[in-house]
């Protein structure tokens, strides 16, 4: 039998998405009411009266009184806790805060109805970026702070200030990373359902961790747990914007009990624009030490993330510049170490995780500090990598942070000679003759996954998620239920963990069935999120199939009259080794359930098993080239080349790790040259259509080329490390490096993420009065 881990087969979920059988929240709106948010139009200011023609259902923060609000918690003492209220009270604090909510019979009545409420807002000072709210002075988004830095974390080495002054070569720079939208295609939306009969509520919503929010959203609302029920349907995409408890789920349940009813929300893509959990606000100033041989020494660091009005429950606004702090230093190999990361508060819409949290930001940072240490140095780009990459495992961060074994060099080895670096020289410079600018940028980094408790708990979260848990069942025809705490949505995970509880239990991936995404159904978990579902689900599926053929096994033994560790299954058959002896899976199935007389003394009727694993954490790592050619008068980047270099461990489904790789490095294109959410000096957001925020289509994407290694550690009993981050995380870089590569000629220094057209000319007239 062939296993199946490492086939590429054909995702399970995919048909009834692809002949529209899906069924996604605003599917399910048919027999509900209809709820719409009235918005803050101001940024910053206090509410005076909300008012609402007598004809309208209208619910404010005063009818709402009983809800707790959510206040996300760090117990470190340089942690200041933020609450936010489901409806604005009292003050707005960012364009797009809910401060009212109406329900009418449909979606068109909803909105009308939205219009008529009468909102006055005393306005106030405000303050829209991280560095004017750092000023002394500057008006303060929360009254009860005095400063609005809520975070303030610091790690310091013995020796940075002596390293840095025997250093042969000290690069130092500033770099802004500008705030993004994660842009699922399906937008937010919950429908909540009261059951009169019953007392119960089910909240059918597209979030990416049901139990967190039927946790929470008991806790806010003050009901019993017991009494709620969290759906997750298909979900159109998440990337980390539903992993947050959004406070219009909140709204909606409790409209949904308040009325007795069933109502619904789905926000329309200018609220999520608007509204919707933003991302990748930062402002970093690197300095780099390096010694003659070009090694990097040292570096310091003050990194400064905007995390918006409010913090995201449950991993708080420290999620950003806490994994900043800890995982700057990526694939390479240095042991002194200064840094200081802040998280701010600005009048802006809330920040949650995005796809790569801060790790796209900070292998920016670092692959741009070795770029320009490179030029400064005079060597190749990838040379001076390869010479300060971590090559001996494990390794031991300046953090604290186990590397198991990786293939940073190599991976590098084999990007260098699948792009053709000499050849792309070689053109380069025939190009330049003739007024064109090509350009090559590399990006090396490593992606921290499947990380458990211990990982979260260093961080000092008052909710520390982690675990996971699986339950697992044959039934008496042979075929097998999953049951998971996870909750996929488009990582391909049904197929995957089918492939390798087929691989343990001998059936076919095909008789496997994943449930997931109800909290009556599933053990309690903590959703999809940071590259953790297949390395911790997986390992948990693992465990529990191991347990489960253990059973199989020991029945088949009695059957067979031979020892348990002598049968073996595979292809639906027990048999005994080296023998013709056998009995098919299904009837030792069926005997476990409808004959348990003849089963050994002590063993339960039917065929369960239970694990739960919790993994301290593995680290993937990649290297992505990209090239590019430039266009210095339109400012225009085209991308030609992009070339992958993957290593996650075992592979269990190629086909799936391609797809998740194509749409990372897809996002990360996006990051590098398109994406951007701008607000002006009011506060006003000016990105609420796709008209203005740019996604970038087929014709900017190139094809994506990908190599893949695989590095099996023992830091995961699968095998498997993740990788759902890994394309957003390392391709700006590559990007960036490469319009800078191509544009050094003309002196242009780059040190800013989206590289615009517009961004990109400012910066080339600026360089043009400087000889290059």
């Amino acid at each position: 039998m062939i296993p199946w881990i490492g086939q590429p087969l054909p995702r399970f979920e995919d048909p009834p998405l692809l002949t529209g059988e899906g069924r996604f929240v605003a599917d399910l709106t048919q027999d509900a009411s209809f709820l719409r948010f009235v918005r803050s139009p101001v940024a910053h200011g206090r509410i005076i009266s909300i008012e609402a023609p007598e004809r309208v259902t209208a619910f404010t923060s005063d009818d709402l009184r009983e809800v707790r609000p959510i206040r996300p918690l760090l117990h470190r003492p340089d942690f200041h806790p933020i609450e936010q209220p489901v409806l604005a009270s009292g003050k707005v604090r960012f364009v797009g805060e809910p401060v009212a909510v109406v329900v009418a019979g449909t979606l068109e009545e909803a909105e009308d109805a939205a219009e008529q409420v009468f909102v006055d807002i005393e306005s106030e000072d405000r303050v829209i970026s991280a560095p004017d709210a750092l000023r002394p002075g500057a008006p303060a988004v929360h009254d009860h702070l005095e400063t609005n830095v809520v975070v303030d974390a610091r790690f310091e080495t013995e020796r940075v200030d002596e390293v840095f002054a025997d250093a042969a070569e000290v690069v130092e720079f500033d770099l802004r990373s500008r705030r993004q939208n994660a842009l699922p295609l399906e937008a937010r939306g919950s429908v909540a359902s009261y059951d009169p009969r019953t007392g119960r509520t089910t909240l059918t919503a597209s979030v990416q961790s049901p139990h967190v929010v039927r946790t929470v959203l008991a806790d806010l609302l003050g009901m019993p747990e017991s009494d709620l029920r969290v759906v997750v349907p298909d979900v159109g995409g998440a990337f980390g914007q539903k992993f947050c408890l959004a406070p219009e789920d909140v709204v909606t349940a409790w409209v949904a009990r308040r009325l007795r009813t069933t109502v619904s929300w789905v926000e329309d893509r200018r609220e999520n624009l608007m509204s919707s959990f933003h991302s990748r606000d930062h402002h970093y100033r690197v300095r780099g030490a390096f010694d003659a041989d070009a090694r990097l020494l040292a570096v310091d660091a003050d990194l400064v993330c905007n995390i918006g009005a409010y913090s995201c429950y449950p991993v708080t606004c420290g999620v950003e510049p806490l994994m900043a702090l800890a995982e700057f230093p990526g694939p390479y190999d240095f042991r002194t170490y200064r840094v200081r990361s802040r998280g701010v508060t600005t009048n802006t819409c809330p920040m949650a995780p995005y796809r790569g949290v801060s790790r796209p930001v900070i292998t920016l940072a670092m692959e741009r500090l070795l770029d320009l240490a490179a030029v400064r140095l005079g060597i190749e780009p990838a040379e001076i990598r390869r010479r300060n990459l971590i090559s001996e495992f494990p390794y031991t961060s300046a953090t604290g942070l186990v590397y198991d074994e990786g293939s940073y060099v190599e991976s590098l080895d084999r990007a260098v000679e699948a792009i053709g670096l000499e050849d792309f020289r070689g053109r380069q410079a025939a190009a330049r003759s003739e007024g064109r600018y090509l350009g090559i940028g590399f990006s090396v980094f490593s992606e921290r996954t499947g990380y458990g408790t211990s990982a979260f708990a260093a961080r000092s979260m008052d909710v520390t998620p982690g675990y996971e848990t699986v339950d697992l069942a044959m039934d008496p025809s042979g075929n097998v239920e999953a049951r998971l705490g996870a909750s996929p949505h488009g990582q391909g995970l049904e197929t995957t963990l089918a492939q390798l509880i087929g691989d343990e239990l001998g059936v076919e991936p095909a008789r496997v069935r994943i449930v997931h995404g109800d909290t009556d159904r599933t053990p309690y978990g903590w959703g999809t999120f940071a590259s953790r579902s297949l390395v911790i689900a997986g390992g948990a599926a693992r465990l529990a199939s191991d347990r489960l053929r253990s059973k199989l096994a020991a029945i088949a033994s009695s059957e067979l009259e031979a020892a348990p560790e002598d049968i073996v299954i595979r292809a639906g058959r027990a048999t005994v080794a080296g023998t013709d002896a056998g009995i098919d899976v299904a009837e030792l199935a069926r005997l476990a359930y409808h004959s348990s007389h003849r089963l050994a003394a002590g063993m339960d009727p039917g065929l369960t098993a239970t694990a739960t694993y919790d993994p301290a954490g593995t680290f993937s790592n990649a290297c992505h080239v990209a090239t590019v050619e430039v266009d210095p008068e339109t400012g225009g980047v085209r991308v030609d080349r992009f070339v992958v270099v993957e290593d996650a461990g075992r592979l269990i489904n190629p086909m799936i790790v391609d797809g998740q790789l194509h749409g990372g490095v897809t996002q990360g294109i996006a990051g590098a040259l398109y994406e951007e959410i701008r607000y002006d000096e009011e506060g006003n957001i000016l990105t609420t259509s796709l008209m203005d925020f740019l996604p970038p289509t087929l014709a900017e994407v190139p094809t994506i080329e990908i190599h893949h290694l695989e590095t099996i550690s023992d830091a995961t009993i699968t095998g498997a490390k993740g990788l759902g981050e890994g394309g957003t995380i390392g391709a700006p870089a590559a990007v960036i490096n490469a319009v800078a590569d191509a544009l050094r000629p003309l002196g242009v220094q780059i040190a800013e993420a989206p590289v615009t057209p517009s961004r990109l000319r400012r910066l080339v007239r600026e360089s043009e009065r400087i000889p290059a």
